[in-house]
């Protein structure tokens, strides 16, 4: 009895699962296997709010198995080294798994390619499971990946997406294959109060919703910052419980302005993941140098903790590192804005910032969240380099009443809207009862050194 094993990575779900499908195509039975991989943890990834929404999908993939029969089978230790044993274990011939374009990914791949042919074991890598479209798969004639967003999208839009795949309605799994007991949110700490819940089902539920009554006023909704007109999609694209291409059909059929504007930003998904896939360097190093003597978490030590902490003076600001710090995830508007803060007003290294929400957004994804600091630090693929987002005005027209910064800033909670975006200019009585602090820089000061490190005085 031929039997396969199924990889799962950053794919954690039934539906629209190609290697999964591939797998039941060629055998009668199918080890579906995760692997707790080591390297991750030592790199520092494996961060609570990560972990308790990986419990989550894990347990609902397993959950979603057993309907059908199955069962996934746990593994913890050098991936590598598990498939192969897993594979011996079953006397599996085949291993089927999703690409993935980081380096981290493709060097695993490469070292579990060797091993398993070593032992006879065929590895089958498939694209645009993760993504809609692959790294790689839509180039310009002159380089290998595209650098600018607008054509990148131009020929993606053009691309013809596979069918999705419907979910398996049986899965066999051979007996005697040992799994370690699966994790749960029990026993983690430092969790943000209020993380959202992961697995297929869940992010099965938020789209149908949000295709119901969410995605026709995404175009117009998607900034305003009280609203939350956005999916919060994100975390489930993250780890793999939607598929981005069924995302892309079904937004598709839906049709619309709000349809068009959030495959747009699949797209922009898409395109980082390009751009990382051809310079695995840009998620430590500037993609486009422009040569900063950015001030150190050690030099800027009191303005990256007041930052960090939600305390800078500038609500908007605030109240978005508030938001992340209890949510785990963060209005994308808010990530611009707190982003731009750090390193145009204050002048803070980038890399300080993008590891600060990598330890805390459930949707930590090094290629989104180091490539979009990039962006809004100038040093990435943005064509406007040295622009600046003014905290007060993008606020005013974002959070014209102030609510976003009511809910997060409970200080501010009775500020009157004509102030509560700029509270240092109420009485300074009135403002230190309210126990809110004085702005840790003036923004033309910010906005000075800004243009004198960039040389643009």
């Amino acid at each position: 009895m031929n039997v396969s094993l199924v990889l799962f990575t950053a794919d954690l779900r039934l539906h629209d699962h190609p290697p999964l499908r591939a797998a039941l195509d060629e055998a009668r039975q199918v080890v579906p296997l995760f692997v707790r991989d080591r390297a991750v943890d030592g790199a520092g990834f494996a961060v609570p709010n990560r972990l308790a929404f990986l419990a989550d999908c894990l347990r609902d993939l397993d959950a979603g198995l057993r309907e059908r029969g199955g069962r996934l089978v746990l593994r913890s230790g050098d991936l590598v080294e598990q498939v192969c044993r897993v594979a011996g274990e079953a006397d599996a011939d085949e291993v089927h798994m999703a690409a993935d374009g980081s380096a981290h990914a493709r060097h695993r791949e490469e070292r579990l390619r060797a091993a398993l042919e070593a032992e006879g074991v065929r590895l089958h890598v498939h694209d645009a499971v993760t993504t809609a479209v692959g790294p790689g798969t839509v180039t310009p004639a002159s380089s290998d990946h595209f650098a600018v967003f607008t054509p990148y999208f131009g020929h993606w839009s053009r691309w013809r997406l596979r069918e999705p795949l419907d979910a398996p309605r049986t899965v066999r799994v051979p007996e005697g294959i040992g799994s370690e007991e699966l994790p749960t949110r029990k026993g983690l700490s430092g969790l943000s109060p209020a993380l959202a819940t992961g697995g297929e089902r869940e992010g099965r539920e938020r789209v149908a919703a949000w295709l119901r009554s969410g995605i026709g006023a995404y175009e117009e909704g998607h900034d305003d910052l009280a609203g939350d007109a956005t999916s919060r999609l994100s975390p489930h694209l993250h780890f793999g419980t939607l598929s981005p291409v069924e995302l892309v059909h079904r937004a598709r059929r839906a049709g619309g302005p709000g349809a068009e504007a959030f495959v747009r930003q699949l797209a922009w998904r898409d395109f980082h993941r390009q751009v990382l896939a051809a310079r695995p360097e840009a998620a430590n190093s500037d993609y486009r140098t422009k040569r900063d003597r950015w001030r150190t978490e050690r030099t800027a030590r009191e303005d990256v903790e007041a930052w960090r902490e939600g305390r800078t003076g500038y609500p908007v600001v605030d109240a978005a590192m508030r938001q992340l710090r209890h949510e785990g995830w963060m209005h994308n508007r808010g990530r611009l804005l707190t982003a731009s803060f750090l390193t145009k007003t204050l002048y803070v290294d980038w890399r300080v910032g993008a590891r600060h929400f990598l330890d805390l957004l459930v949707d930590g994804d090094v290629a989104n969240n180091q490539l979009n600091w990039q962006w809004m630090a100038g040093t990435g693929t943005d064509s406007r380099p040295n622009r600046v987002l003014n905290p007060v005005t993008q606020a005013k027209r974002y959070d014209p009443d102030g609510a976003y910064v009511r809910r997060w800033v409970p200080e501010l909670e009775h500020v009157a809207a004509s102030a509560v975006h700029e509270p240092w200019k109420l009485p300074e009585e009135e403002r230190v009862a309210l126990g809110y602090p004085a702005p840790v820089v003036q923004l033309p000061e910010g906005l000075a050194r800004f243009r004198r490190a960039r040389e643009r005085d």
